[in-house]
């Protein structure tokens, strides 16, 4: 018996190191859970506030927003729109019903097309890469037009078929449009998912262009939250299985 050694344990030690274990894991789970609930409903609330969903009902905006498809619009102040922005405006002499064009000039501007094919703002041609490939589509000739201060100068991009400012150059306000009819600006075609609209960066060379909205990050912090509630309750059932096995 001598020969013999004997190991001794020393009781629940490792029950009490599992245990710990156990309980720091399902501190992070609900800690995960709480924080992703924060970021999915906080990204959401944030997109409410910031966007207005609309539906463009005709194809004057091809190709850049089809007819039928849904996009983001950043609630702005008409003051804030530049250049190349699409906005969705309403105007009594247009139409009851808002509608989604280009602000292609903005008070004190002159604007005419087309010389070599091309719009013409303040004597430089615009090059405007977001057009239809047909040369039928793209055309929409009118004469020189300066553009009242505190009013819009406005274009689809599927020129040809577009009821825009060329369409009420005889008005009083010579096809223009006030700011203040300005409700929101495009950020994106979000059904189907297009994504965000190009830089119309040919009107850079007349002056700053807008910066886009906070789209990217509401996106962020919906899918991250969701990310974060998934893996938050999933540490449960694998934590179970963890230690059954």
């Amino acid at each position: 018996m001598s020969g013999q050694s004997t190991t001794r344990t020393v009781p629940g030690s490792g029950g009490s190191g599992t245990a710990r274990s156990g309980r720091t894991g399902q501190v992070l789970s609900n800690v995960a859970v709480a924080l992703g609930l924060v970021l999915f409903l906080g990204g959401f609330a944030w997109g409410a506030v910031v966007y207005r969903p609309y539906t463009v009902p005709t194809t004057s905006m091809a190709p850049t927003i089809d007819a039928g498809e849904r996009v983001l619009a950043e609630r702005v102040d008409g003051a804030e729109v530049r250049r190349g922005d699409v906005v969705v405006f309403r105007d009594a002499t247009w139409s009851n019903a808002p509608m989604v064009k280009r602000v292609v000039a903005v008070g004190g501007d002159t604007v005419s097309c087309c010389e070599d094919g091309k719009l013409t703002v303040n004597g430089k041609e615009i090059d405007e890469p977001y057009l239809p490939d047909d040369p039928i589509a793209r055309s929409s000739v009118f004469p020189e037009v300066t553009v009242p201060k505190g009013r819009l100068f406005l274009l689809g991009d599927e020129r040809s078929g577009s009821v825009d400012s060329t369409a009420h150059l005889t008005d009083a306000a010579s096809g223009t449009v006030a700011r203040d009819a300005v409700q929101a600006r495009v950020d994106a075609v979000v059904w189907p998912m297009d994504g965000m609209l190009a830089k119309p960066a040919g009107f850079q060379a007349l002056g700053p262009l807008s910066t886009p909205g906070p789209l990217p990050g509401v996106l962020a912090a919906v899918v991250g939250g969701a990310v974060l509630v998934l893996a938050g309750a999933a540490y449960g059932p694998l934590a179970k299985r963890a230690a059954a096995s």
